[in-house]
C-alpha cells in the first residue's frame, strides 16, 4: 500500500475504487486495470501515479511530462518560424550535449516510472495467464519510450562527433553580393600521394535568401589560373599559375603542400586553401569555404545510403590498367549499361572516374550526375534509417572549412535550393571550346560567370542560354546552354559527342546505328580487335546522365 493510500479507508471505498484498491476487484478488471495503467505512463507519464499510487510522485511526473510539451511545441513553431535557428541549436557542440544529457535522463526518468508502474499494477493479483501479456505489453512500452529517447540521444552524439571531424569551428562566413559560394572539390588521397590531387572542381554559388543555386564547373586541366589578389601564391606566381604544361589548376593543391605549406600558417589543409584562392581569382567571384570529397572513400558513403539511381546516357567503361608505352587502357574491368541503373558505391565511383574514349567533360557531366543523386536521394527516410553509416562514412570522405556554427543556415538553404533547378556553367564544352582551357580568356570567364549569377538571383530569374541571360521562361529554369563541338560520327550522322540535356528527357543509346544491341561482349570483342574508334563512337554520349 502507498503512502498515499488511506490507512483507514471508508467502508465500501475498496470495492468501488478498483484503481486505486485492486484488491477486492475481479480478475478481468484487474487485468484491463493494468493495460489502463501502462497505456496512462506511455501516454502522460506520471498520470498513472496520481490516480493509483504515489501522488507526489505523479505530480512531479507531470510537472516533467508538461515541460516536454512545452518544449516539443516550441520547437515545431520554431521550425517553422526560424529553422535555422533550431539547426543551429542542435548542431552546436555544447547545446547538443545537453540535450543529449536531457534525452538520457528522461529516458532513464521514464523507465523508473514503467518500473513504478508494473509495482502498481501488482502482478501477484492477476491471473497467471494475463502476466506474461503484462509483462509483454510493459516490454513494448519501455522500447517505445525509454528506448525511443536513448537511440535519439545516441544518434544525437553520432551527429555531433560527425560534425565536429568534418567541420571547423573557425568564424562564420558573411555572403558576397547576396551569396555564399563554396568550391567542392574530389579527389584521391592514396599512400602515394601527398594530400589529395583534385580531379573535379566546381563552385557552388547560391543565393543567401532564396537558396537559388548556380554551378560553375571548373576543369582539372586548366592552364595559368590566376590566383586572388589576397592570396599569398600570387607573389609566387603573378601572371597566374604559367610553369609549364604540368601547371595545370589540380595540380595547385599538391605543389603548396610539398613546398608552400609555410605560406599559410594556422591553415589546417594550405593545398585546398590554395586551390579556393586559384580558383576565385580565374573565375572573379570571392569563394568563401570549400568542402572536400575523398573520391576513394566516396563509394562507403553511397553504399550507406544503399545506393543511388541514375538514368545513364551511354555505356561507361571500367577501366583496366594503364599502358605507359602505348598510352592506352588495358580491357576494361566491367561497363556500367546504359539505360535506369542502381549504382552501389563501387560502380558509382567508376561511373563518375571514368573518362576514357571521351573527353573531360562528359566525365564532369556524370559526377555532377552522382552527386545530384545523393541530394535527391537522401531524403528524411533514407536519413534517419541509415544515419549512423552514413555520419560514419562521411566523416571518413568529407573534410571542410565551413564553421560548423553555420550549418543551420546551410541546411535551411539546400532544403530551399532543393525544389529549385540549379543553373550551370562549364569552363569547357559547351559553353566554351574544348582548346579554351588551355589558353583561358580570363575577361570572358568573369563575364560569364556575372552573367550566370544574375541569372541565378532574384525572385524570378533569367535563364541563361549560350552564355547570354534571356528572359525569365515560365518555369524559371536553365535552358541548354552553349554550342555543341563538332565532331564527326558513325554512318548517319551519329554525333561522336553529345551534350546531355538539363533534364532526363533523352533517350540512353543501347543499340548500334544497324539496330544491333550494345551488349558488354560486342565492347569487349571490339577492345580486342584494337577497334577503339568504334567503341569511342558507341559511348560517346555516356555524358548523359540524370538522377532518378
Amino acid at each position: 500500500m502507498s503512502r498515499s493510500e488511506p490507512q483507514h479507508p471508508a467502508p465500501g471505498t475498496v470495492m468501488t475504487d478498483p484503481v486505486r484498491f485492486p484488491s477486492g476487484a475481479s480478475s478481468p478488471v484487474r487485468t484491463k486495470r493494468a493495460f489502463v495503467l501502462l497505456l496512462m505512463t506511455l501516454l502522460v507519464p506520471g498520470s498513472a501515479q496520481v490516480v493509483a499510487g504515489d501522488r507526489k510522485l505523479g505530480r512531479t511526473a507531470l510537472r516533467v511530462t508538461l515541460g516536454v510539451w512545452v518544449v516539443l511545441v516550441a520547437t515545431v513553431l520554431l521550425f517553422i518560424l526560424n529553422r535555422t535557428l533550431l539547426i543551429n541549436v542542435i548542431t552546436n557542440p555544447f547545446a547538443s550535449l545537453v540535450i543529449i544529457v536531457l534525452l538520457v535522463a528522461l529516458a532513464l526518468w521514464w523507465a523508473y516510472l514503467f518500473i513504478n508502474t508494473l509495482r502498481l499494477i501488482r502482478p501477484v493479483l492477476l491471473a497467471p495467464g494475463a502476466r506474461p501479456a503484462v509483462v509483454i505489453a510493459l516490454v513494448i512500452a519501455v522500447v517505445l519510450s525509454s528506448g525511443t529517447l536513448g537511440y535519439a540521444a545516441y544518434l544525437l552524439n553520432v551527429g555531433r562527433n560527425a560534425i565536429g571531424n568534418i567541420f571547423s569551428a573557425g568564424p562564420a562566413i558573411d555572403p558576397v553580393e547576396g551569396r555564399y559560394n563554396f568550391l567542392m572539390m574530389g579527389g584521391d588521397a592514396g599512400d602515394d600521394r601527398t594530400g589529395r590531387r583534385p580531379d573535379s572542381l566546381s563552385v557552388l554559388s547560391v543565393d543567401a535568401k532564396t537558396g537559388q543555386t548556380a554551378i560553375i564547373s571548373v576543369p582539372r586541366n586548366l592552364q595559368n589560373a590566376q590566383f586572388s589578389e589576397d592570396s599569398p601564391m600570387r607573389r609566387i606566381y603573378p601572371d597566374g599559375y604559367n610553369c609549364g604544361d604540368e601547371c595545370l589548376i589540380n595540380a595547385i593543391n599538391t605543389e603548396v603542400t610539398n613546398e608552400h605549406a609555410d605560406l599559410y600558417p594556422g591553415v589546417a589543409d594550405p593545398g585546398a586553401q590554395a586551390t579556393l584562392e586559384a580558383v576565385s581569382g580565374t573565375l572573379g567571384i570571392t569563394v568563401q569555404a570549400y568542402v572536400l570529397v575523398d573520391m576513394a572513400g566516396f563509394a562507403k558513403l553511397i553504399d550507406a545510403m544503399g545506393g543511388i539511381k541514375i538514368k545513364a546516357g551511354g555505356w561507361v567503361p571500367m577501366s583496366g590498367y594503364f599502358d605507359e608505352v602505348t598510352r592506352t587502357h588495358g580491357m576494361p574491368l566491367g561497363w556500367i549499361p546504359a539505360g535506369e541503373q542502381t549504382l552501389d558505391g563501387e560502380h558509382a565511383l567508376w561511373y563518375g572516374r571514368s573518362r576514357e574514349y571521351v573527353d573531360d567533360y562528359s566525365r564532369i557531366q556524370r559526377q555532377q550526375c552522382v552527386q545530384q543523386a545523393m541530394l535527391k536521394q537522401l531524403d528524411p527516410a533514407t536519413l534517419l534509417s541509415k544515419f549512423e553509416d552514413i555520419a560514419s562514412a562521411g566523416t571518413k570522405v568529407v573534410e571542410s572549412n565551413i564553421s560548423s556554427s553555420q550549418l543551420g543556415s546551410f541546411v535551411d538553404l539546400a532544403m530551399k535550393a532543393k525544389g529549385q533547378e540549379a543553373k550551370r556553367l562549364t569552363i569547357g564544352p559547351p559553353d566554351f571550346d574544348a582548346s579554351f582551357s588551355t589558353v583561358p580568356d580570363f575577361d570572358v570567364i568573369h563575364d560569364k560567370v556575372d552573367q550566370l549569377l544574375a541569372s541565378a538571383s532574384g525572385p524570378k530569374a533569367a535563364s541563361f542560354v549560350d552564355g547570354v541571360v534571356q528572359p525569365p521562361t515560365a518555369g524559371g529554369h536553365l535552358q541548354a546552354a552553349g554550342p555543341l563541338q563538332a565532331a564527326s560520327g558513325l554512318a548517319g550522322g551519329w554525333p561522336a559527342q553529345q551534350t546531355p540535356p538539363p533534364s532526363s528527357d533523352f533517350t540512353p543509346v543501347t543499340t548500334t546505328p544497324d539496330g544491333e544491341p550494345i551488349t558488354e561482349e560486342l565492347l569487349n570483342q571490339l577492345k580486342r580487335e584494337g577497334n577503339e574508334e568504334a567503341i569511342r563512337q558507341l559511348v560517346a554520349t555516356n555524358g548523359q546522365c540524370a538522377p532518378l
